[in-house]
């Protein structure tokens, strides 16, 4: 087998060190220098083992051996570099650097027109910008110049600005969007973040579904009074309005699937002082399912949950659907390729997952036909730099790929 376990751990670890955080997780906001690092450290390799190397309008990185064209159809494999603050080192790096090793190990077997393209996404977290996927949104069309130029970083740059530097061509974006007919299909390989893998023993598997998501931003209007002289029935509370709601949310999610998962991630409470009944409490609302028709339902009964909290509360709602992205069934017939690749290896018969962390993927399946390899996770952690994955997992789901790509 081409496939080495200690180049794919030297990727890792070479690009976790590009970090603005040593010691503490690993912080690659995009744009910033230590992205840009990586990036580089990426097109590095990709350039010693013969590929062509482009950057795109969005700047994105692609990269296919000299010996393809770049008409030609060819898988397309790949994932971001950008990070969390104080992230993990496995998180989207594992789906970049399982393609660059394919692409060194057909180098290595003088196979130089491999059919397979790496892409490396920009802004896939969303925690620079304020929206995730957005180097894979702008490929793919979904995302354009205004959405580009509105979009800024803590230093008031928009994406279209801060990313001038690394190949953003705003004059391009249009342009620059993905071609159907010249990708046999993308999978993105993934760590799980969740603990089902690696709580059963089992290595990979194959994602057949990426969990929709509907985001909201509440606001509870109460009366800020006195805490002391304000008797309990005379109260409008707005936190305890909201500790009301957070709580039905919690609830409401297992009711509706066992899939479902909701989150209320921020909160906003004001005046915010020890001696005053709060007056107003801004809050987020995070619900996500792998099924569409759960996403409608859950919608109806999110609007209805705040509407009668509020109003048993005497407290006035206001409620804004802030994003709704549909959940994405993935490609059949390639679930079944992977499946049958992974049994000639000896590796299957794979379990069927779905994700419910959203990925480049989700965007570009609309566009390309598209499936996910997991790669288990240590007790699930992720976003943290406690996060890891084993470099032999890693590399089986390097397997996986290389048998399907190379036929």
């Amino acid at each position: 087998m081409p496939i080495r376990i200690g180049r794919i751990q030297r990727d890792i670890e070479a690009i976790a060190a590009f970090t603005a955080t040593p010691g503490e997780g690993a912080t690659r906001p995009t744009f910033s220098a230590e992205w840009r690092a990586a990036r580089d450290y990426v097109a590095d390799q990709l350039h010693a083992c013969g590929c062509e190397v482009r950057i795109d309008a969005a700047a994105n990185l692609h990269a296919r051996p000299a010996g393809l064209s770049w008409d030609e159809p060819a898988w397309l494999s790949g994932s971001h570099v950008d990070t969390v603050p104080n992230g993990g080192d496995f998180d989207g790096v594992v789906g970049v650097v399982v393609p660059l090793e394919l692409l060194r190990a057909a180098a290595e077997e003088g196979r130089g027109n491999l059919p397979l393209e790496l892409a490396v996404f920009a802004e896939e977290e969303g925690t620079t910008f304020g929206l995730g996927m957005l180097g894979s949104r702008a490929w793919a069309g979904t995302t354009g110049f205004l959405a580009l130029s509105i979009a800024h970083n803590a230093a008031g740059e928009s994406y279209l600005r801060a990313g001038q530097p690394h190949g953003v061509r705003a004059e391009d974006i249009a342009a620059e969007t993905v071609q159907r007919g010249r990708y046999l299909g993308m999978v993105e390989v993934h760590i799980e973040q969740g603990a089902s893998l690696w709580r059963s023993g089992e290595r990979v598997a194959i994602v057949d579904a990426i969990a929709g998501r509907r985001q909201y931003r509440a606001r509870l209007q109460g009366h800020a009074n006195h805490a002391g002289s304000t008797s309990m029935p005379d109260r409008k509370d707005a936190l305890a309005c909201a500790a009301e709601l957070i709580l039905a949310l919690e609830a409401l999610a297992p009711e509706l699937s066992p899939r479902a998962v909701a989150t209320v991630g921020e909160i906003a409470c004001r005046p915010n002082a020890i001696n005053v009944i709060p007056g107003e409490v801004d809050l987020s609302i995070d619900f996500r399912d792998p099924d569409n028709a759960v996403l409608d339902e859950g919608h109806r009964r999110i609007e209805a949950l705040v509407t009668e909290t509020a109003a048993r509360r005497g407290v006035i709602s206001l409620l804004d659907w802030s994003e709704a992205l549909p959940a994405e069934a993935l490609d059949v017939a390639i679930c079944e390729r992977l499946q049958a690749a992974a049994e000639r290896i000896g590796l299957g018969p794979l379990r069927r997952a779905a994700s419910g962390a959203l990925h480049d993927a989700a965007i570009l399946a609309p566009y390309i036909p598209t499936a996910m390899l997991f790669v288990a996770s240590r007790d699930g952690i992720s976003h943290n730099p406690a996060e890891l994955s084993r470099f032999e997992d890693i590399a089986a789901a390097a397997e996986v790929l290389w048998e399907l790509v190379k036929e």
